[in-house]
């Protein structure tokens, strides 16, 4: 199927049948030869680049469809490798299929057996923590807080973009990255709509909030997937102990050559925030509104397109304003939309109840008047004073929230037969008591998560089809070989490589997966390089994740939010061409750091 952009939609059906008869051809041949590790490895390694190729050129295939597809013909040609000398054909040749039982409920019926298949523990991990920030999103905390700091910094926009950065790099090791980006893409875009900046600058920050929540998330385990993966294929060494000493320092170092990039574009550029329109000011109540009404947040300008039926005529106008700057209530009035379709949109924006206090503000404000002398502003005001009580006793409850979260966290830390997935799934059960009575608002915040965790679910099958591999001996000879670079280059070159390596693979590759098949060759070394080694992978996944628009989940949400909010013109080129000065600078730093640790490593 082709769409109108004229890409090519390959039929996911085809491609599954397709599947199934190869994988039953590679049942037929199992029979009479037995396939070597390194054939796996090839069907892993093709799986891999498929995703690739086929997520990035004109012909496109869905990455679910692919992944299970090829999943099931991996696991067939394992099998037939696996099953002439396993233990559970002995057992079935002795006893009969009782012997099935055991070896089912071992595998497939607990959480140690399907951790070591599919990383159920983290999965289960990343569903809770998805949940749990889904509702703490709706309580609006990250849109308030920006609008303290825009107020404290008297509009100064480089220290309000730079204090949320950190803010949001900080929130990313202990929330996930992933979750983080959809909320501070969209609170940077307000507040670089409101300083006018040019569509340009707004695209750097939106391409630059990957790397905030990728490599300035990377402080902990729980920022990233990958990191999960690195800590659950390493466990019990790789502790929350490991991460703060080694990648720590790298991520605030990162988010220094961040802060810079961002000095250079926005420096000297500032908000009048006394100017602001009353909508603007009230941003996280109007979207609390929004989101307990429709169930749904729009944007000015997903709002007004969304509505062209009722704008007619006045549709391109209206967007043309709001894309210079123009609230949308402005907009409306100065475009001369009738003033019952003006209306009728601004109820459907806010609420029934302040539409006519609205439309005769707006009307003041562009006649010149001032909607504070006839008492408009302050009853305005009075609406939304209401709304915010109800906010922040929801922002109460997602506070609260933290603290079984947290404490969770440390309990698996201390003990780690403790399951992972308990401590968001707590943190999320409490934070809900603050949106309960909101029934839409939850329902979207269910919804939401749902929707990001969708993205996860390819992964299934490549993390079963690398344990696959690891049965077959393949990482063990992967281990020999990093043995011998060892040996031949010394232990910092090494180290170096594997960040250069990880870095290309994972711009190229999905971060999650090349961190599941790097990190399990890493079992057997002493433990101050497998520190080392681990710290220069999880840096090199974070920052390839983020040098290309399918590196990681955050770039495709963020390449999705400029190609539909900003610029529909926007190609995977401009991505790499903005983000590659700061993937060099990034990997010069992190490089040095590898050496110094490296070295570190050696005179100890």
């Amino acid at each position: 199927m082709k769409t109108e952009s004229g890409i090519v939609q390959l039929s996911s059906k085809k491609f599954l049948i397709l599947c199934a008869v190869l994988s039953g051809i590679s049942f037929f041949l199992g029979q009479f030869v037995r396939f070597p590790g390194w054939f796996i490895a090839l069907e892993v390694l093709a799986t891999v680049l498929a995703l690739f190729i086929l997520g990035s050129i004109r012909w496109r295939l869905d990455k679910n469809a692919l992944t299970y597809g090829a999943g099931l013909v991996i696991t067939t040609s394992f099998f037939t490798r696996w099953w002439p000398e396993s233990a559970l054909r002995s057992d079935w040749l002795a006893v009969g299929p009782s012997a099935f039982g055991p070896f089912i409920e071992r595998h497939f019926f607990s959480l140690k057996g399907l951790e070591h298949l599919i990383h159920a523990d983290t999965m289960l991990f990343i569903l809770g923590l998805t949940f749990f920030v889904a509702v703490i999103a709706q309580t609006r905390i990250l849109e308030t807080v920006s609008f303290i700091i825009l107020n404290k910094t008297k509009g100064a926009l480089f220290p309000t973009i730079g204090i949320i950065a950190g803010l949001v790099a900080m929130a990313s090791g202990i929330l996930d990255g992933v979750s983080m980006i959809g909320l501070m893409i969209r609170t940077l875009f307000i507040i670089l709509f409101l300083a006018k900046v040019k569509d340009e600058s707004l695209e750097f920050a939106v391409v630059v909030s990957t790397v905030i929540t990728t490599v300035c998330g990377m402080w902990l385990a729980y920022g990233e997937p990958p990191n999960l993966i690195m800590k659950a294929n390493l466990q019990p060494f790789l502790n929350d102990a490991f991460f703060i000493k080694y990648c720590l320092p790298a991520a605030v170092g990162s988010y220094l050559v961040v802060l810079f990039n961002l000095w250079k574009r926005l420096k000297g550029k500032r908000i009048n925030t006394q100017t602001l329109d009353v909508l603007e000011s009230h941003s996280a109540d109007v979207k609390f509104i929004q989101a307990a009404r429709l169930g749904k947040i729009l944007t000015p300008y997903e709002f007004v397109d969304e509505h062209k039926d009722i704008l007619g005529k006045f549709h391109a106008l209206v967007l043309k304003r709001i894309h210079m700057g123009e609230s949308l209530g402005e907009a409306l009035v100065r475009a001369n939309v009738p003033k019952e379709d003006r209306r009728t949109l601004l109820e459907k924006f806010v609420s029934h109840d302040l539409v006519e206090l609205l439309d005769d503000h707006f009307n003041d404000f562009v006649a010149g008047k001032d909607s504070a002398r006839n008492g408009t502003l302050a009853k305005i005001f009075a609406a939304f004073e209401k709304i915010r009580k109800q906010r922040i006793s929801a922002q109460i409850f997602g506070g609260i929230s933290f603290i079984p979260f947290v404490g969770l966290l440390v309990v698996h830390a201390v003990n780690h037969h403790f399951p992972l997935f308990v401590a968001p799934f707590a943190g999320f059960l409490l934070a809900s008591l603050g949106i309960w009575a909101f029934r839409k608002m939850f329902r979207l915040a269910i919804k939401d998560a749902f929707h990001e965790y969708a993205e996860y679910l390819f992964l299934l099958p490549l993390f079963l089809s690398i344990s696959f591999l690891q049965k077959t001996g393949f990482f063990a000879e992967m281990a020999g070989f990093l043995q011998i670079g060892i040996q031949k280059f010394g232990v910092a070159h090494v180290a170096a490589a594997q960040y250069l390596g990880t870095t290309f693979l994972s711009a190229m590759l999905d971060n999650n997966v090349v961190a599941d098949f790097g990190s399990r060759a890493l079992h057997g070394l002493e433990l101050g390089t497998l520190y080392l080694f681990s710290m220069a992978q999880i840096a090199g996944y974070a920052t390839g994740g983020c040098w290309t628009h399918i590196g990681s989940a955050q770039s495709v949400v963020a390449y999705s939010f400029i190609k539909n909010q900003i610029n529909d013109q926007f190609t995977p080129f401009k991505w790499i061409k903005l983000m590659t000065p700061i993937v060099l600078q990034i990997s010069a730093f992190l490089l040095i750091w590898v050496y110094l640790i490296g070295v570190l490593h050696i005179v100890r």
